[in-house]
């Protein structure tokens, strides 16, 4: 009864070391799962998403700045401008083919000479310097750089609002003469941003510099001030900073966390924002978090019963083990030198003889260099097997360590004891040990009477003194007290 409570309370203590190392394992793989989330979606996610999505729009826009720049280029427009606009129908075609060729919502061409809009459909207008409608023309006439993009109403399709891409028109002798262009409709774009949305996982949407969206995979966000909602209003003024580079900011949406990311593209005059919900990627973890506590109890409870259980009935089997080489499931030289104890202390009480037979296998280094190391273990283990069988039921076998082996006979005589070592011997060197190549393994024995008054160590000393003899007496004999070797 005194060893169940002991036994008790150290099951207690595993269960408790249990539930803190699972509660610590799990916790700490949480908050280091979450954090990764969180570093992968501001330091990685969203600024590379960013990045995709302003590339994907440059190479959207570049197409069109390219025709544009091709039409700005052609010698016919140039031509056709600097012989004074004549037969608009060949201007019109052209425009017609541009359009058509390219899928482009519209072109035109505006001659700086005659101040008049051509279009597809012929001529829309005349731009006057002071209508507000017209400064698009005077403002590309003036600038610096070869074109610009931005975004207006078509005049000529219903003052749909248009994405143009407005270049600049020179002659020969790099005079100014007019612009031309294409465009591209915001359903075209926001075509494009669906798409985005889909193959990044992430809400994409751009909104004006005063803080309207004007371009989201949802039309129903069409127009929306960010200045305005819930959660985004706290940071939007941050937003809207004309950083070109990207801004890493984070918002509150009915307890969930938003991450954002945004940067001012001066080509549309549009910031690019892009959110990614936190929380709602921190879920899984979350449930994975759960699912682990409830596996660790149940793991827990399990190992508790399963402990209650065996610990009793494997103690013999642990006992077992320790005194066991794991190799040859032969005794172990602690567990041998245990049994060796107890005779010599039964011996004080009725003296009768006993021999210990020391044995090595012959040349084994040579197998295991020959063969390989799992060849020498193989080896290793059919001689405890073939020593085992041969040996008497009563003797104590074991492996005395690395190729050796010895064998303790109670009550057995020198004469009857070198019989047996002579059988031994022989069952070793007849074994075919399948070996890749026909190999005969021997063995040698030193065989030595255990004398009265000798110590342990002294037997000991003895058999391993006869087992050096053997090997040096020409190996595979037995070497037995102030004998020649036996073979």
């Amino acid at each position: 009864m005194p060893r169940f409570p002991k036994r008790l309370r150290l099951l207690l203590l595993v269960a408790v070391l249990l539930i803190a190392g699972f509660l610590t394992t799990s916790v700490a793989s949480y908050l280091v799962s979450r954090d990764a989330v969180r570093e992968g979606i501001v330091g990685s996610a969203l600024p590379l998403t960013g990045d995709n999505i302003y590339s994907e729009i440059q190479k959207d826009i570049l197409r069109p700045v390219f025709i544009s720049s091709q039409m700005a280029h052609d010698t016919f427009v140039r031509d056709w401008i600097l012989h004074g606009e004549k037969n608009s129908e060949q201007l019109e075609r052209y425009l017609n083919e541009v359009k058509m060729k390219n899928g482009m919502f519209t072109s035109f061409l505006v001659s700086d000479k005659s101040q008049r809009y051509y279009h597809g459909s012929g001529i829309l207008k005349e731009l006057k310097e002071n209508d507000p409608r017209d400064a698009w023309y005077f403002r590309v006439k003036n600038m610096k750089k070869p074109f610009e993009t931005n975004v207006d109403p078509d005049w000529a399709n219903r003052e749909k609002v248009t994405i143009f891409i407005n270049y600049q028109i020179f002659d020969y002798q790099n005079q100014f003469i007019g612009a031309t262009g294409v465009g591209l409709t915001l359903d075209t774009m926001s075509h494009l941003l669906k798409n985005y949305e889909q193959r990044f996982q992430r809400h994409i949407y751009f909104v004006n510099e005063a803080g309207e969206v004007m371009l989201t995979g949802n039309p129903a966000q069409a127009r929306i001030s960010i200045l305005k909602q819930p959660g985004i209003r706290d940071v939007a003024a941050k937003m809207l900073n004309h950083q070109v580079k990207p801004v890493q900011l984070s918002y509150k949406l009915n307890g969930q966390l938003i991450q954002v990311n945004t940067r001012f593209i001066p080509e549309l005059g549009w910031y690019l924002i892009v959110e990614q919900n936190e929380t709602a990627d921190l879920l899984p973890l979350q449930h994975m978090f759960q699912l682990n506590l409830f596996i660790s109890a149940l793991i827990t409870l399990l190992v508790l019963c399963i402990a209650m259980y065996s610990i009793n009935r494997n103690h013999s089997k642990l006992e077992t083990l320790a005194n066991t080489d794991g190799l040859t499931r032969l005794l172990n030289r602690q567990a041998f030198e245990l049994v060796l104890s107890q005779k010599l202390s039964e011996l004080a009480r009725r003296p009768r003889s006993l021999v210990g037979i020391l044995i090595d296998i012959d040349f084994f280094k040579r197998i295991n260099d020959e063969f390989g190391h799992t060849a020498g273990d193989a080896v290793l283990r059919e001689v405890a097997q073939v020593l085992k069988k041969t040996a008497r039921t009563g003797d104590t076998l074991a492996r005395w360590g690395g190729e050796e082996f010895i064998i303790l006979l109670d009550d057995c005589g020198k004469a009857m004891a070198l019989e047996l070592a002579e059988r031994l011997r022989v069952a070793i060197a007849e074994h075919d040990f399948a070996l890749p190549r026909p190999t005969q393994i021997t063995i040698s024995l030193g065989l030595a009477e255990l004398q009265v008054g000798e110590t342990e160590i002294e037997f000991f000393q003895r058999a391993d003194n006869l087992l050096y003899a053997a090997k040096s007496g020409g190996r595979n004999c037995v070497m037995v007290d102030a004998s020649r070797c036996r073979a």
